[in-house]
């Protein structure tokens, strides 16, 4: 039985199904993007006839049911069931506010066996989306439900071929995404290729876990399956945006592909003893870097699929204000993420909206600002800031030409920062001469926040524009209850540029949560093409591209004039270093980085150091500019590198067994 869960339809309507055996209901809430509440509700299967064939009669009801299986898409626009988001180190917060966060309880080494938070398998303790009613493998269920109905032209006999293919496709697609989802968590997952009749003997519903590159195959062949019938874009721009095209099916399989190259899962000799209960060898051990190739090739498919239907990244265009270069750059950066259906997005998730998170994240801008609606509580810890490069486009601890003093070194504010900092305000030195996607994506005590409606509600002018004042007794100062951020450093990336100055209310502009950039997909190829091949022309070119965008110099230009190590970018270890870090950086705080440094094998590195931040109870400079330790991490290797699997569902199903260390 299914409890209530809520999905979009593709007019921006957010629809409530209720799924049970013999029942299938759908509410409407109609127009989420203006947070409306009105509900209509409507009866798919007819009085008399309870059957779920009646899902299937008509071309409008199988419809709804596809958008049953489009319903259990991950949440990745909320804090709350974006794993990636909190589970890490890149966010910290309070141990106040939502103690009881499953991806916080993560980050600070709670995870267990007993009851897993975030448990997707089941999805229970807040796995993909709120009130336990994300269970992926019921998602699967579904599109296999659907696909079988929908393959019979018996069903849905108004529905024409063109269409019933294309609906299969994107079927297809969701079953398969939903698959790469579990994969990337779990390890070895079932495939569930079809469902199991309810007849069946216990011997057929007791599935083992097939071995982690047999469902990389199924995957990524269902992903070419589907793509052959997917539409290249949406024509009907004002009632399907957000459902699948064959870019994002090619982009998806990419990812697949890509995880499959990286070291967690390829040649892993911690992962020697995983068998099954039959004896089967569930992970290989044996390295084979013919499937950086394989990636890297895929990767540049779904590249030219995107860029053939007019996908590039994301430039802000001069507008009214006549801003400076500064701030046009800074804006490209952060409205790549939250400009609606900009061309730099391959796939948004309208069914993930991200008001929610621009609440959490908001810092206030004047004591006029409450904290109930910039609440603040998300809070870039010390180690983020300090990853993002220097204004020459290299790392702090390799330029050359920039001494940074020490941590808890302070610089006042200069007319060269002014569009960044006050001038005459006095903040700490490492927020000084930093490339543009540092001041882009975060704000800090003493540093500028521009948006559209500037103070007073004058124009966006951004030569007195807003500035963030965050000591203790400050109006952005930890001082409001339980709504205080930790670190000192605040997140500016997720808000729209177009949040209003209301004091009270919803003063954001809703976007739905980008689950594909275009730039994502670029450094991820130069990050195969490099292990393919070597640092080559086009590894170089993917990566300045989006270097470019953030206001840097090339690559080996940068180095070469600027780094202790100018060759770094000439060898194939060297270029290594610097894409993870481009990626780390481009991607900063969208859950990337939980998992890049899972498939890479650095998780036990990075997630065992310590969480630190500003003394955010300092009331002076002095106190305030103190480092101090929030939390210290544990990862446990190679337990954490999994998901486990709950006890519950291994005592249900003798033949599945635990991922190693739990």
């Amino acid at each position: 039985m299914k409890s209530s869960k809520k999905i979009i339809n593709f007019k921006e309507n957010i629809i409530t199904m209720y799924f049970k055996k013999i029942q299938l209901s759908i509410v409407f809430i109609c127009a989420f993007l203006a947070l409306q509440s009105c509900e209509d509700h409507l009866d798919v299967v007819p009085d008399g006839a309870p059957t779920i064939e009646n899902a299937f009669t008509l071309r409008n009801e199988a419809e709804k049911y596809l958008f049953t299986c489009y319903s259990y898409l991950p949440k990745n626009g909320s804090m709350f069931y974006n794993i990636g988001m909190l589970s890490g180190d890149e966010l910290w917060k309070n141990n106040i506010a939502r103690p009881d966060m499953a991806s916080y309880l993560i980050a600070n080494g709670n995870q267990n066996a007993g009851n897993p938070y975030q448990n997707v398998w089941d999805g229970r303790r807040s796995g993909a989306g709120d009130n336990d009613s994300y269970p992926i493998f019921e998602g699967i269920r579904h599109c296999n439900i659907f696909i079988e109905k929908i393959s019979d032209k018996n069903n849905a006999r108004d529905l024409d071929d063109l269409l019933r293919s294309r609906w299969i496709a994107e079927a297809q697609f969701l079953k398969a995404y939903y698959h790469y989802y579990l994969l990337r968590m779990y390890g070895p997952i079932p495939i569930v290729d079809t469902n199991i009749p309810i007849e069946a003997s216990t011997e057929e519903i007791n599935v083992f876990r097939d071995p982690f590159d047999d469902c990389v195959t199924y995957i990524s062949d269902l992903l070419d399956t589907a793509a052959e019938n997917l539409p290249e874009s949406i024509q009907d721009v004002n009632n399907e945006l957000g459902r699948v095209t064959k870019p994002v099916a090619l982009s998806i399989k990419a990812k697949v592909l890509t995880l499959a190259a990286s070291p967690l899962f390829n040649g892993n000799p911690d992962y020697a003893g995983f068998v099954d209960s039959r004896g089967r060898q569930l992970i290989s051990t044996t390295e084979d870097p013919a499937k950086w190739r394989i990636a890297a090739d895929a990767l540049l498919e779904a590249i030219q699929s995107a860029e053939s239907r007019g996908s590039a990244l994301y430039y802000y265009p001069q507008d009214q204000n006549n801003l400076s270069d500064t701030t046009l750059t800074k804006l490209s950066i952060r409205q790549a993420l939250s400009e609606r259906w900009n061309p730099e997005l391959i796939w948004s998730n309208p069914n993930s909206p991200t008001v929610e998170l621009q609440f959490f994240t908001m810092v206030p801008l004047s004591p006029d600002f409450t904290h109930t609606v910039a609440q603040k509580i998300l809070s870039p810890t010390l180690k983020i800031a300090k990853m993002f490069y220097t204004r020459n486009g290299v790392p702090m601890n390799e330029d050359r030409t920039i001494n940074f003093g020490n941590d808890t070194d302070l610089r006042l504010g200069d007319t060269d920062h002014r569009y960044n900092i006050l001038e005459g305000y006095r903040t700490a030195r490492l927020n000084f001469d930093r490339e543009p996607r540092f001041y882009a994506n975060l704000a800090f005590d003493g540093s500028t926040f521009y948006k559209s409606q500037g103070p007073e509600g004058t124009a966006g002018a951004d030569e007195d524009t807003w500035v963030i004042r965050s000591k203790l007794n400050d109006y952005a100062g930890s001082n409001a209850g339980v709504l205080y951020n930790v670190s000192g450093y605040f997140v500016k990336k997720f808000i729209d540029r177009r949040m209003s100055n209301a004091g009270t209310g919803n003063p954001y502009r809703n976007y739905a949560w980008p689950e594909i950039r275009l730039s994502d997909l670029y450094l991820m190829y130069a990050e195969a093409l490099n292990e393919a091949e070597g640092p080559t022309g086009d590894v170089y070119r993917y990566v300045d591209l989006v270097r470019q965008r953030a206001g840097l110099d090339g690559v080996v230009d940068s180095w070469s004039n600027f780094s202790i190590n100018p060759s770094k970018p000439l060898t194939k270890e060297g270029m290594r270093e610097i894409i993870r870090q481009e990626r780390l950086i481009e991607l900063a705080f969208e859950g990337h980085r939980f998992w890049d440094l899972r498939r890479w094998k650095k998780a036990n590195e990075e997630l065992n150091r310590p969480i630190q931040g500003w003394n955010f109870n300092g009331i002076t400079e002095p106190e305030y500019y103190q480092i101090i330790t929030l939390e210290q991490q544990r990862f446990v290797a190679p337990r954490d590198y999994l998901w486990p699997i709950s006890e519950s569902t291994l005592l249900q199903n003798p033949n599945l067994v635990q991922n190693p260390g739990w």
